[in-house]
């Protein structure tokens, strides 16, 4: 009995859409959009939806209550695991000769948040942004962490929409193409990667992130969190986003743990 297949269908993820979809896209270029997409990928989404949806902000839904689409933060949550394993899958195929370690750390600086955010950047992918007013007043402020959050909500609906070998070449053209230069100028050595290592070869363990304290509003959140290793705190680090904390919290680890 042939196996059946896991993979959620999209009308799962999209609420159900009403008969007339010029009202419910009132205002909406979608034809922006989905050039956007056949620039990007060579194929054109059938649930314009879902497409929508992968650029909605939460901070876009507070502010129009009655929008039949909800955030894109559950696309972002199917896209990072995506993400994270096309890059898995890639780096364990090319770098056959490199230790778990090495390998972990080069995953890890593929896809912090600077790093999606820039490609995200670069793909313009802020002009298809859809925010509050508020937001886009503050839009430079947190631009990489939003940038970042639709990158992998761009993935997810990939995902969704066709398969994984679509959002595995989106990935490969726009993100795997920088890993040789990123190996070469050892830009992938940041506190995070570094502790790694260092937490491996000392403890023979990687370090733990814990959220220690979350404070402000949801479209201005700032979070404490503590890097632990072995379950003792080496640091401590805040910032807007949990990966900023981290990197922060990981700063002041390497200082404790090398004085």
């Amino acid at each position: 009995m042939p196996r059946q297949s896991l993979k959620p269908k999209t009308n799962a993820i999209i609420p159900e859409e009403p008969k007339d979809l010029s009202q419910f896209f009132q205002g909406v270029d979608m034809q922006t959009y989905q050039d956007f997409a056949f620039e990007i990928i060579g194929k054109k989404f059938n649930n314009l939806g879902l497409l929508l949806n992968a650029f909605t902000h939460r901070s876009y839904v507070n502010e129009h209550k009655k929008s039949k689409f909800k955030n894109n933060e559950r696309l972002e949550y199917l896209g990072d695991a995506v993400l994270e394993l096309a890059v898995t899958e890639y780096l364990y195929a090319t770098f056959q000769d490199q230790p778990e370690g090495v390998l972990t750390a080069w995953r890890s600086a593929l896809v912090r948040t600077e790093s999606i955010g820039a490609v995200a950047g670069s793909l313009k992918m802020d002009t298809l942004l859809r925010l509050s007013k508020g937001e886009k007043l503050n839009l430079e402020r947190s631009r990489l962490q939003i940038l970042a959050n639709t990158f992998e909500a761009f993935v997810g609906a990939l995902y969704l929409e066709f398969d994984f070998e679509t959002a595995r070449n989106f990935i490969s053209e726009n993100l795997l193409t920088k890993t040789e230069t990123m190996i070469q100028t050892e830009s992938w050595r940041d506190p995070k990667s570094i502790l790694q290592e260092l937490a491996q070869a000392k403890f023979s363990v990687p370090p733990v992130y814990r959220v220690l304290e979350e404070s402000g509003p949801d479209h201005d959140k700032v979070f404490t969190l503590g890097a632990y290793i072995k379950n003792k705190l080496y640091g401590k680090g805040t910032g807007h986003s949990k990966q900023t904390a981290q990197q922060k919290a990981a700063e002041e680890a390497l200082e404790k743990l090398q004085s």
